[in-house]
Formats: structure tokens, sequence, C-alpha cells
């Protein structure tokens, strides 16, 4: 019986651990978190761990002077775990926040921050 249980115990762990890598993560950004673009990036790359869903994700761009206007969210048109969003106008020294909502394919939903800043 304690073997029984402990099988269990094992199986819920592992479904757990399965459950929470189902969860699109950022792994990387370009411009880089917490980096120094020099010049304006022509657009912002955002990698993740999950297959994004775009039309349930949303990308904001806040900076020196307020919300930054962008494009629509796209995926890249070889990897769709990479959303990359344009600034409709080029972005001003000074530091930016990024704000994202991703919803992986499978439905599950993260969101977080992180900083750049722009210089001249």
């Amino acid at each position: 019986m304690r073997h029984i249980l402990t099988i269990a115990a094992a199986v819920a762990a592992l479904a757990a651990a399965g459950q929470a890598q189902a969860h699109a993560r950022l792994l990387h950004a370009a411009p880089a978190v917490g980096s120094t673009a020099h010049g304006s990036p022509q657009a912002l790359r955002l990698s993740f761990s999950e297959t994004i869903e775009p039309a349930k994700s949303n990308v904001a761009i806040t900076g020196p002077t307020g919300p930054v206007s962008t494009g629509p969210l796209a995926l890249d048109a070889k990897d769709k775990r990479v959303v990359v969003i344009a600034p409709s106008a080029p972005l001003r020294p000074g530091a930016y926040k990024v704000s994202w909502g991703m919803t992986s394919a499978d439905g599950h939903h993260t969101d977080g921050t992180y900083v750049f800043k722009v210089a001249p």
C-alpha cells in the first residue's frame, strides 16, 4: 500500500510540473531585458517558451512621455513562439517599460513586464 501511495504522489508531482511548464514564459527579448539600445529599435521581439495565440495576447510599451503607439502584434513567420511588435514612430531616448500578456496555444495565460533604455 505504501508503494502505491508513493507512486501516486510521484505521478501527481509530475503532472503538476507539466502544467507549470505549459505556461508561456519569456525566454529573451530584443532589446534585451535591462539593456540599453543605441538608437531606436525598429521592432521588439519577445521569445516565449510556448507557441503564442496572438488574438488573445497583447504587448504595451510605455516610455518617458507615456504610452507608445504600435502596429499590430504579430508572430515571427518562422517561429510561432516569437512575438514581434513595432513602434509606430522611432523611440526617443529614455527608459521604456514593456508589459505583456500572452496566451499560449493551449489556452494558458501569463503576463509580465520588463524594462530597457534607448540611448541616442
